[in-house]
């Protein structure tokens, strides 16, 4: 099937946010704070400005409570008193013309009297610089197996090993934007976001306004990889504030330098491993700490945190098992969703760490993994047992298969012993990634879907669930039109409008199309028996149906329905953090080839290979796109895209000198799928948007480590980072070239 929305973005009559038409509006904008921490003292306007022709909202035009509902209410929707962060919102301005809106936020003074702020998470903090709780620690969760102690101290060998990863900026194509309007006392948003119903909460919170007169509808959305799940809701009120104070339609847009300075980025981390293992490599216990920076408010730390620890000890099986996990507190904005949600920060030191292991025994990277692998009737961390009929050995077989990597890794040390100025190495990642909210959180979840017979004869699908450049839309399209055996053109999907579709849940953590896209065939089904007809009639004879049942009952909504059910083999404890962590994880094993060039200490990726195991796939295009997309920008993670530091803000927020990377930096990307149908799934679906992002860096650095022979220990590996481990381990006297 073609993409529902590919012809509307390719001709380019798709409109976004900032193409909306709206007569008198005005623009908005955002006063942020000039410390990263410290007493708002004062607030001051330039004379030369005349304020007159300006909306001016601060904290005091918050008709509710002065928060942004999440799982936390420690984040205000506009800083009051005191300022966490540098570029935190204390004031918004609103204005006809945009230039004379730019000059007022330049003439507008917050006075701070700054405080020592906290800006390295992997300190401990001296007193004075304790703002949450008595140590700084917004989150803390344990997950625990066996008998650790007693499985180290019994081990042959421990191996240990500290890793780290850097921040990442979503650089999304379209920036962050909303419009906001009221009308018949209904306040409407127009936007760009991921999770419609998460800002009708916020708003419900922060305005005092009842579900009824609030209405959220996405725009067109270009792109969101989780920088649009969250920080939506906070743009969504400022512009909704501005709105009601002046009694006329706000456009908050921001620029690239703004979205770049002043939006989530992915978690900094630092994991350490100490690791028991015997003779053949086999793993015996592990002891894993995972320390993630959360900013300077909790937003989604909890469940990135979450994901981070249930991923750490990979998707190997061991019986001793404990991963303790903590999200910590700096004056740095909040950090928050990123694809894949904390598993790529833990992987990539389970990956590393495993490389470590088998070159410190001298054992083979490949083989270390294979004596490893979770076998069905195995459990991971949590003492989820598997028993999907995956082949996890399969997986890695097929990737170092079409990688030729004993042949390429032979010829790689011929090239090396024989260039003086280029090194080649070839490294391998196998990982796995939990489909869906972890543990019961799809419960909390309590999605719904709506499929609704038309009087002329078409269906139309009703969700919350948004295209963001994913394919939502097209696969939600093939899921009810394989169901009812209709064809594309009987099938249309309504606007993502909180007054239209109910909550199905958001767009996140790679449960589109396996829970909702399960809940839309068992809608359809609600669709045709409400019509009168048998489990196994389709096509004509639906569509006549509805247009019969219409003529019957004029004026009269048919609706077929689904709410998420839980599957009975899904048994999990939050207090414990045992149990069955995911319905279905997905499975993969990536092989990077790359070339290390020893005079710039650039390494360049010359081919990359994946293989997934993701249950059924639906949509084959689609789903290649996803996993080289993901792959593209997880090279950009692990070799370029380097977040600098000032009060800790992102100091370099242009596309100037934040490196991601171009058309030049691409590999060829192989891809390969393996099925093995997950029955809970649509069609037998698992999660797929998050799983390519997690094997990439581990891959890269290992091949690096073998082209290079030095320990790469975090990422990105700029070539600055290169020069340094290369030079380290260079004798005095003597030079690589």
């Amino acid at each position: 099937m073609k993409r529902v929305e590919g012809l509307s973005k390719l001709t380019g009559r798709e409109l976004y946010v900032d193409d909306l038409p709206v007569d008198g509006f005005l623009w908005g904008a955002t006063v942020r704070s000039p410390a990263a921490r410290g007493r708002i003292r004062g607030i001051r306007f330039d004379d030369s400005v005349d304020w007159s022709e300006f909306t001016v909202v601060d904290h005091r035009d918050i008709p509710g409570t002065n928060a942004i509902f999440l799982i936390e209410e420690d984040q205000p929707v506009l800083a009051h008193g005191r300022v966490r962060h540098l570029h935190e919102p204390v004031l918004l301005l609103a204005h006809p013309r945009r230039e004379e809106l730019r000059r007022a936020v330049e003439a507008v003074h917050v006075d701070v009297d700054a405080e020592p702020p906290v800006l390295d998470f992997r300190l401990t903090p001296d007193r004075e610089r304790i703002q949450y709780g008595d140590d700084n620690v917004l989150k803390r969760l344990r997950i625990e197996k066996g008998e650790v102690e007693r499985a180290l101290a019994q081990a042959p060998h421990v191996i240990e090993g500290v890793y780290e990863t850097g921040a990442q900026e979503h650089v999304y194509l379209e920036t962050q934007g909303m419009l906001a309007w009221e009308e018949d006392g209904v306040i409407t948003i127009a936007g760009s976001m991921q999770c419609p119903y998460y800002i009708v909460e916020a708003f419900e919170h922060a305005l005092g306004r009842t579900p009824d007169r609030i209405r959220i509808i996405q725009a067109a959305t270009g792109g969101g990889f989780g920088g649009k799940e969250e920080f939506p809701s906070g743009i969504a009120l400022h512009a909704a504030l501005l709105a009601l104070k002046a009694g006329r339609p706000v456009k908050l847009i921001y620029d690239r330098s703004e979205d770049l300075a002043v939006t989530t980025k992915r978690h900094p981390s630092r994991v350490r491993h100490r690791t028991g293992v015997d003779g053949d490599g086999k793993l015996l216990g592990q002891d894993i700490e995972v320390v993630l920076d959360g900013g300077a408010y909790v937003t989604l730390s909890p469940v990135v945190l979450s994901r981070s620890i249930i991923h750490a000890a990979g998707p190997y099986a061991c019986d001793h098992v404990r991963i303790d996990g903590r999200a910590m507190f700096t004056n740095s904005p909040p950090f928050g969703a990123f694809r894949g949600f904390g598993a790529p920060q833990s992987l990539f030191a389970c990956e590393r760490h495993m490389d470590r292991i088998a070159a410190e025994l001298g054992i083979d990277p490949v083989e270390i993994r294979k004596i490893n692998l979770i076998r069905d009737g195995d459990s991971t961390a949590t003492g989820q047992v598997i028993a999907d009929g995956a082949d996890r050995v399969q997986v890695l077989d097929r990737a170092l298969d079409l990688a030729d990597y004993y042949e390429r890794r032979t010829a790689h040390a011929g090239f090396n012993a024989a260039e003086p100025t280029r090194r080649r190495g070839i490294g391998l990642a196998t990982f796995f990634h939990g489909a869906g909210f972890t543990g019961s959180g799809e419960l909390f979840l309590d999605s719904e879907v709506h499929v609704a017979g038309l009087p002329d004869g078409r269906i139309e699908v009703r969700t919350a669930n948004v295209e963001m450049g994913q394919g939502t839309l097209t696969v939600f399209t093939s899921l009810v039109c394989d169901r009812l055996g209709v064809p594309a053109e009987a099938v249309t999907i309504a606007p993502a409008d909180t007054s239209l579709v109910p909550n199905s849940g958001p767009t996140v953590a790679s449960r589109t199309v396996m829970v909702v896209g399960g809940l839309l065939e068992k809608a359809s089904d609600d669709l045709r028996t409400r019509t009168g007809l048998p489990a196994d009639a389709d096509g004509r004879a639906i569509r006549e149906a509805i247009r019969e049942w219409h003529r019957s009952h004029p004026g009269e909504p048919l609706i077929g329905k689904a709410k998420y059910e839980q599957p009975e083999h899904i048994h999990w404890d939050d207090e414990t953090y045992r149990g069955d962590a995911y319905g279905a994880y997905a499975w993969g094993a990536y092989v990077a080839d790359v070339e290390v060039d020893l005079r710039t200490f650039a390494v360049s990726v010359r081919d990359f290979v994946a293989v997934q195991e993701v249950g059924r796939v639906l949509h084959e295009t689609l789903a290649r796109g996803q996993i080289q997309g993901g792959v593209v920008q997880a090279l950009g993670w692990a070799l370029l895209e380097e977040c600098k530091w000032r009060d800790g803000a992102m100091e370099n927020a242009q596309l100037t000198n934040y490196v991601i990377p171009t058309a030049g930096d691409v590999p060829p990307i192989r891809v390969e799928f393996l099925e093995s149908p997950y029955p809970h799934g649509a069609r037998g679906a698992k999660g797929i948007g998050e799983l390519p992002f997690d094997g990439v860096a581990p891959a890269v650095a290992n091949a690096v480590a073998g082209a290079t022979g030095t320990d790469p220990a975090s990422v990105p590996l700029t070539p600055e980072t290169v020069m340094d481990l290369i030079l380290r381990q260079r004798p005095p006297a003597g030079s690589l070239t």
